[in-house]
C-alpha cells in the first residue's frame, strides 16, 4: 500500500483555499483563485469547513504541475496517469490543440463521415497557417484551399450520401456554396489579400458546420430511464446572454452567443434551457471572475441550486460525461473513478469560454444551476491533462464576444439569457409546468 504523506509545498498558484480537483458549487470556494505571487505559500489540503484529508504524493505532483502550466504555458503532464504516482505521468499534447469553440463543436456532432471531415480539416487548418507573419502565410493557406477543394471534389457524392433523408436537398445547396465560396477564397490568396481569408474561412466553415448538422437524423441514443422524465435538449440550441458591466470606462454591456450541445450532454443542457425559460438568471449578478473561472447561478437565500416550485425541493441533475467514441454519455461518475485515465472527452476544456456545471465538492450528482465559464486557454489546461476534463460536465461554449468573458467582473449583472434558437429540441419542459 502506497504511504499517504501530507504535502507541503511553494507554489506560484497561491490562493485563499486549495482543493482536490472536484470542485464545490458555492462561489466563495468553487474553485481555486489562482493568485500569481510566487511569495505565497500553499497548503496542499483540503478546506471545506471539515477537517481534510491529506494529499497523496501523486496528488501534490498534480498540484505542482498544475501551477507550472498555468504560468509558463507549457505542455501538461498527464495528472491522471496509472497507480505509481510519478513515473507513469506522460505528455499527452502532440499537436497544436484545438481551441476554436465552432471547431469543438463541429468535431462533436455524432456523425461518422470521414468525407466531410477531409473537407473541414484542412479549412480548420488555416487558423494555424494565419500564425506565420506577413503575406508568407498565404502559401500555407494556399495548400490549405487546395487540399479542401480536392476532398470536397473526390468526396462530394459520399458527403451527400451521409446526409439525413429529409435533408439532402439543403445540404447539396450548401455544398455547392462550399464550392463556390473555396474558389472566391483561392482567389483571395492569388489576390494576396491576408485579410479577407479569415472572414471567409469562417463563413465556408458555417457552410462545413450547418452540412455535418444536417446528417443528423434524429437523437441519436436513449438517456437513461432514470432521467429520461427530466428536461431534456435533444440536439443544439442557442442562447444570447446580455451582462451590463459596471465600473468599466470601455464596456458598458455585451452580448454572449453561447451554443448549447445537447448531443453529448442532453441533461445537462437541458435544465440550463428550462431554467433560462424560467427566466431564472435574468437579473443575477456575477458571483465570481477572478481570471480563472467566471461563475454564476447561486440564487439569493440559503438555497444553492434551484427550487422547483412544482416540488418545492432542489433539482439536481447527474454528472453527465461524453467520452468520444462512446454513443452515449457517463453518468454519475468522473472518468477517474471509472479508471477511464486517458479516456478524451467529447467536449473538452479547450475553448476560452468552455460552460460547464458547478457542483459540491464530493457529490457528482449535486449540480443544479450554478455554471461557470473557464477562462483559460488550452495551452494552460490542455484536454485530459487538467483538473477538469472528466469530472465536470461541459455542455456548450461561448462562440461570439468570448474575449470580453475576462471584462466581466463580481456583481456585473445578467440582465437577460433569451434562447434564440433550438426550443423545439427541449422535450418535458417542466417551465412549462404552473405552479
Amino acid at each position: 500500500m502506497a504511504a499517504i504523506i501530507s504535502c507541503t509545498c511553494y507554489s506560484p498558484l497561491a490562493a485563499s483555499k486549495w482543493i482536490n480537483p472536484t470542485l464545490p458549487t458555492k462561489a466563495s470556494t468553487f474553485l481555486t483563485t489562482p493568485k500569481y505571487n510566487s511569495h505565497k505559500h500553499v497548503q496542499c489540503q483540503l478546506q471545506n469547513g471539515q477537517k481534510g484529508r491529506p494529499f497523496s504524493l501523486k496528488e501534490c505532483a498534480i498540484s505542482i504541475i498544475l501551477a507550472a502550466e498555468l504560468i509558463t504555458g507549457t505542455p501538461s503532464l498527464d495528472a491522471y496517469a496509472a497507480n505509481p504516482p510519478l513515473p507513469d505521468l506522460s505528455v499527452l499534447i502532440s499537436g497544436p490543440p484545438i481551441k476554436d469553440p465552432g471547431a469543438l463543436l463541429r468535431y462533436a456532432l455524432p456523425i461518422n463521415n470521414k468525407a466531410v471531415r477531409e473537407v473541414q480539416k484542412p479549412l480548420e487548418d488555416i487558423s494555424e497557417s494565419l500564425k506565420i507573419a506577413g503575406v508568407k502565410a498565404l502559401d500555407s493557406v494556399e495548400r490549405n484551399v487546395r487540399q479542401a477543394s480536392r476532398a470536397l471534389k473526390q468526396g462530394k457524392t459520399l458527403i451527400i450520401s451521409g446526409l439525413a433523408e429529409a435533408k439532402k436537398d439543403r445540404g447539396a445547396d450548401l455544398l455547392d456554396k462550399l464550392e463556390v465560396g473555396m474558389e472566391e477564397l483561392q482567389q483571395i490568396v492569388e489576390d494576396r489579400n491576408r485579410d479577407a481569408v479569415a472572414p471567409k474561412q469562417k463563413e465556408l466553415l458555417q457552410y462545413v458546420g450547418d452540412v455535418e448538422e444536417d446528417m443528423v437524423d434524429g437523437f441519436p441514443y436513449e438517456v437513461p430511464e432514470e432521467y429520461r422524465n427530466m428536461p431534456l435538449l435533444k440536439g443544439r440550441a442557442a442562447v444570447d446572454m446580455k451582462v451590463k458591466v459596471k465600473d468599466n470606462p470601455n464596456l458598458e454591456e455585451c452580448v454572449f452567443r453561447i451554443v448549447l450541445d445537447g448531443y453529448n450532454a442532453p441533461v445537462t443542457a437541458g435544465n440550463f434551457v428550462d431554467l433560462v425559460q424560467r427566466h431564472f438568471y435574468d437579473g443575477m449578478e456575477i458571483q465570481r471572475a477572478d481570471g480563472f473561472v467566471v461563475q454564476t447561478g447561486d440564487p439569493d437565500g440559503p438555497a444553492e441550486g434551484f427550487i422547483d416550485p412544482s416540488t418545492e425541493e432542489t433539482r439536481t441533475i447527474p454528472l453527465e460525461i461524453m467520452v468520444d467514441g462512446e454513443k452515449a454519455p457517463v453518468y454519475e461518475a468522473t472518468l477517474e473513478e471509472l479508471g477511464l485515465y486517458k479516456a478524451q472527452t467529447k467536449l473538452p476544456f479547450n475553448a476560452f469560454g468552455t460552460m460547464a456545471m458547478a457542483r459540491e465538492e464530493f457529490e457528482n450528482n449535486s449540480a443544479s444551476s450554478q455554471i461557470f465559464w473557464l477562462l483559460k486557454e488550452s495551452e494552460l489546461t490542455p484536454s485530459n491533462a487538467n483538473i477538469l476534463d472528466g469530472r465536470y460536465a461541459v455542455f456548450g461554449y461561448v462562440t461570439e464576444n468570448e474575449d470580453f468573458l475576462a471584462d466581466v467582473k463580481v456583481g456585473d449583472v445578467i440582465e437577460s439569457i433569451k434562447l434564440v434558437s433550438g426550443l423545439d429540441n427541449l422535450v418535458n419542459p417542466s417551465y412549462k409546468i404552473a405552479g
